[in-house]
Parts: structure tokens; C-alpha cells; sequence
């Protein structure tokens, strides 16, 4: 279960063109351990700074990533069954990448069991 780290500039852009009002963050813990945590939250090209997504493949191919750094956690997540019972520090990666978005994160996953979801809000309600 490999992961990379996450891009907040292009889930953004994806999540403005298809009209997205709920996310589903999967593998949460597989970032259990690690002590920090990186998020995407521009890109740099040629000099500038971009913080939102280059429509040009070009320009996106020479564009490098700026690093937020966050707080890692070191408690196993995987028996979590709700929200509060994730560390702070989870709850606050959580939080740093709905305010990147723009759109709330719905349904966290703490394993690859069916069992290890956390529903935060139905993505089926109207």
C-alpha cells in the first residue's frame, strides 16, 4: 500500500471542475511513523510561484513542488473507528488539507478493511 505525498493545488483544481462537495481520504495510515508530513501547495516555475494548477503541460513538466511540512504522529490509527479517537495531529492534517480544497473530507480510511472507514458526513444525503 504505497502512497505519495499529497497535492493540494491539483485536488483543488480537480475538485473545482467537477463540482465536488465531499472527499474520501484513503491510506491515513500508512502515514503512521513518519515523523512529518508533506502537502504540495504550490509549484515553483521559472522563479514564480504557482498556486494554482498550470493548464499547459509545458509549463507543468519544468514545475517543481513547494512543501508545506506538517506534524507527523506516531500512534498506530488503524483500530480507530471515529474520528476523535485519531491523534491531533491527524485531525489537524485532516483540517490543513480541507482548508487547501475547499471541500470537506466525508469518509477517512485507517485500513484496507471495510471495517477501518470512518464516516464523517454521508456523501448520499442531500
Amino acid at each position: 500500500r504505497r502512497c505519495g505525498w499529497f497535492d493540494g493545488v491539483i485536488l483543488r483544481y480537480a475538485a473545482r471542475v467537477n463540482g465536488l462537495t465531499g472527499l474520501a481520504l484513503t491510506k491515513l495510515d500508512v502515514l503512521s511513523g513518519l515523523p512529518r508530513l508533506k502537502i504540495c501547495v504550490g509549484y515553483e516555475y521559472d522563479g514564480q510561484v504557482l498556486k494554482e494548477f498550470p493548464y499547459q503541460g509545458t509549463v507543468l513538466a519544468r514545475c517543481q513542488p513547494l512543501w508545506e511540512e506538517m506534524d507527523g504522529w506516531t500512534e498506530e490509527i488503524s483500530g480507530a473507528r471515529a474520528y476523535d479517537e485519531l491523534p491531533p495531529q491527524a485531525r489537524a492534517y485532516i483540517a490543513r488539507l480541507e482548508e487547501l480544497v475547499g471541500v470537506p473530507i466525508d469518509i477517512i480510511s485507517v485500513g484496507p478493511e471495510r471495517e477501518q472507514t470512518i464516516l464523517l458526513r454521508s456523501p448520499f444525503a442531500p
